[in-house]
């Protein structure tokens, strides 16, 4: 298989990674899926986005301050890159499952450990996170017992100036969640 169609397929899962809580009671699936809405995608020839970390913060530990660190359940991803450029539009990709505890969970976080950019023009971009932090998509879901949630984490580069850097921004309103058997 080359390397294009190996990034096409998005599927360099290495298998379910299960939490450590998991089995203190019924637990559900939670598939994440990668996608990329137009934005100023249309300025790369690839955007290759490594994920490296997914992480989640059940709704029972949310508080009014912004710092959850200690309290996310977090899940290490080895191998997937994905190239946005071909999840445009209605196309996603999926980056990992993980099993969870059934209970409702107020935001997941993806950690993107590298990005490899190309231009349409040939040069190179510089492409980073905002803050090189973890990409945060505060949409609330709920893992249901024996059940698949789909979080689609929807985030696109956006152009900073002219200036040949772009940072990748979450889009809300294109992020999603639904429920499967």
């Amino acid at each position: 298989m080359d390397r294009r169609a190996f990034l096409q397929s998005g599927v360099a899962v290495t298998g379910a990674v299960v939490a450590g809580c998991a089995s203190d009671g019924p637990t559900g699936t939670l598939a994440t899926y990668v996608s990329d809405q137009p934005g100023d995608i249309g300025d790369f020839e690839s955007c290759v986005v490594s994920v490296d970390e997914i992480r989640v913060l059940p709704a029972a530990s949310a508080t009014g301050t912004a710092d959850h660190d200690g309290d996310e359940l977090t899940f290490s991803v080895s191998g997937v890159t994905l190239d946005l450029v071909d999840l445009t539009g209605e196309a996603a990709a999926l980056a990992e499952t993980v099993e969870l505890r059934t209970e409702e969970y107020a935001y997941l976080k993806l950690g993107i450990s590298t990005v490899e950019a190309s231009l349409a023009d040939g040069g190179m971009a510089m492409v980073t996170t905002p803050g090189n932090a973890r990409l945060k998509f505060p949409q609330s879901f709920e893992i249901r017992t024996g059940r698949t949630t789909r979080f689609t984490a929807d985030f696109t580069p956006v152009a900073r100036g002219g200036t040949g850097r772009y940072v990748l921004k979450p889009v809300a309103e294109e992020t999603t969640v639904s429920y499967g058997e």
